[in-house]
């Protein structure tokens, strides 16, 4: 079998340049492209000595038809906007299509549903196989205490741009789903002055930035004399680029739709 031909998204960054390490040291995987935005100081670098390695032959480019016309998939920690664009490229392309990026409002989302009717799109709010497991367990928690009440506490380094953390909210959404409840309407993303009592039901978040705090995440539960922590620390920004290359890997021979690292982890209800 060949090995799978993975193209990287947003290459020249701190999280693509991880991605093409882990592609690179990964059995069964090869880095297949590297692309960037219109503009970007790296094009026409290599992507193996920009990631630190030795060269590998892939210069950063800024035209994906080219490259998605001969990859097996896509791996993409971008922007909303570039994200919803490389996935409607991914349907043409018939192609897998692991999307990490977060901060996408529901209008991205459902155009990236919309491409899913074309190609695999594994889509996350975390990558990390061990936030996906905690999700589960605060699914399982959040169902068997239904009268206790949910609070979020994310931290991550100051560059952070969006608040709360896709990994928060994904959280937040098993835990809602586990009690049947929208997330819309039950979240508290701000307190200040005087708020009133805690409504019934509510799943609070809390955003802490700063630093180089790779990422940080606790899910209170609290009832009448006692609470409930699970917590997850990222120590390295590779745990997401192994889950990225599992994703693109579990991928391959899967029918279109739209799919959750929950489903990859085989952790989905």
């Amino acid at each position: 079998m060949s090995d799978i031909g993975i193209v990287v998204a947003g290459a020249a960054g701190r999280m693509g340049q991880t991605l093409i390490r882990i592609i690179a040291e990964t059995k069964g995987c090869v880095v297949s492209g590297a692309l960037e935005a219109p503009g970007n100081a790296d094009l026409g670098q290599d992507a193996g000595t920009l990631a630190g390695l030795k060269p590998l032959g892939i210069a950063l480019t800024d035209d994906p038809l080219p490259l998605l016309a001969k990859a097996q998939a896509l791996v993409d920690f971008t922007t909303p906007k570039v994200s919803v664009e490389l996935a409607g490229l991914c349907a043409q392309a018939r192609i897998v299509d692991v999307i990490g990026t977060t901060g996408c409002s529901a209008d991205d989302d459902a155009k990236i549903r919309a491409a899913a009717r074309h190609a695999i799109i594994i889509k996350s709010g975390s990558m990390s196989l061990g936030i996906n497991l905690l999700a589960a367990l605060v699914r399982r928690a959040a169902r068997a205490l239904p009268d206790f009440d949910i609070e979020i506490v994310e931290m991550h380094h100051r560059r952070k741009v969006d608040a709360p953390s896709g990994t928060a909210l994904l959280l937040g959404q098993a835990a809602a789903e586990s009690r049947g409840i929208s997330l819309g309407d039950k979240a508290v993303r701000a307190r200040d002055g005087h708020t009133g009592a805690r409504p019934d039901g509510a799943i609070g978040f809390a955003s802490l930035r700063g630093g180089t705090v790779v990422g940080e995440h606790e899910v209170i539960l609290a009832g009448p004399g006692e609470r409930i922590v699970l917590s997850h620390v990222a120590e390295d920004r590779s745990i997401f680029a192994h889950g990225a290359v599992a994703a693109a890997k579990w991928g391959q021979g899967k029918k279109p739709g739209l799919y959750a690292m929950a489903d990859v982890l085989g952790l989905a209800d």
